[in-house]
């Protein structure tokens, strides 16, 4: 592997410093969510969301995330991604069991790092399934590598760890959980964290900004929020507390298109609802987001 100059987050960001990029890299999850809504969700019904998604929000988007296993080779073959939306690949692997939840990760092997630099990756990204079960050390070092890979590659970093309850665990607090994740990882240094919002998004705006500035203050570096486990509904009101308190941005996925799935139509629904939702988290993100150089 060849060992190349990074770039910096300018390659993902606004030019304003901040951040509103799209998630594309679900993989079972999403072929669940077809399937409960009725539509077809064999592979070629997966890349086609996941194209669709692309085309229609992508141009709207500093940087769009997608999985080598569904619509990654056509969005470089046929170059759909605009110029200035950086794309992140997801080296993820999942371990998740059919129509169920994901319930651990490792980094994906299988993934040419020189050649998807070449295909014009710009960051790689990768999922951490936070949990005290005895395996924290484990993934620590797991993230670890990831960083170490990502500087060698000359890539950048997007580090997710998602905090959940333990098998068997009875007083999980998810916002204990997501602090703890990022005093374990957050030092790893990451190009960029990707966290959880604090309250699941619930509550009002001064409540959230006051949980998400602990978030902050832990982290003292550049981070988005993700959308997972946030209401549609919340989400806006999440994105604006979580920039109030220090973050740069978001890299949503769910909340941007999901509802898109329960029409008939979901190219239409994401042409008419997405791309207005989108649109208004970047302003949100505009107006309260903290430029990326300023963190930490």
């Amino acid at each position: 592997m060849t060992v190349s100059p990074a770039p910096t987050l300018d390659r993902l960001a606004r030019g304003t410093g901040t951040f509103a990029m799209v998630a594309m890299d679900q993989r079972e999850s999403l072929r669940t969510m077809l399937s409960e809504q009725g539509h077809p969700a064999d592979d070629a019904a997966l890349t086609s969301f996941k194209l669709e998604v692309a085309t229609t929000l992508a141009p709207h988007a500093s940087a769009f995330l997608i999985d080598r296993h569904y619509a990654y080779a056509e969005l470089v073959r046929d170059r759909l991604l605009p110029t200035g939306c950086g794309l992140i690949l997801a080296v993820d692997a999942l371990s998740q069991p059919p129509g169920g939840p994901v319930e651990d990760t490792a980094i994906d092997g299988d993934v040419d790092l020189d050649q998807a630099r070449r295909n014009g990756v710009v960051a790689l990204k990768l999922l951490v399934m936070w949990k005290r079960d005895g395996g924290e050390d484990r993934r620590v070092a797991m993230a670890a590598r990831f960083v170490d890979l990502c500087r060698q590659a000359g890539l950048l970093s997007v580090l997710e760890p998602v905090a959940v309850a333990a098998p068997g665990q009875r007083d999980f607090d998810l916002d204990a959980a997501i602090l703890d994740a990022a005093a374990a990882l957050g030092p790893l240094d990451p190009t960029l964290y990707k966290a959880q919002v604090p309250r699941r998004g619930r509550g009002d705006l001064g409540q959230l900004v006051a949980a998400c500035e602990k978030l902050d203050r832990q982290l003292a570096r550049p981070w988005v929020v993700l959308s997972n486990g946030v209401e549609t509904a919340d989400f806006p009101t999440a994105v604006e507390a979580a920039c109030r308190a220090g973050a740069s941005g978001m890299l949503a996925g769910r909340a941007l298109w999901r509802d898109a799935l329960a029409t008939d139509d979901p190219a239409a629904a994401l042409r008419e609802e997405s791309v207005a939702r989108l649109r208004r988290l970047v302003e949100t993100v505009d107006r309260h987001g903290r430029r990326w150089t300023e963190a930490g």
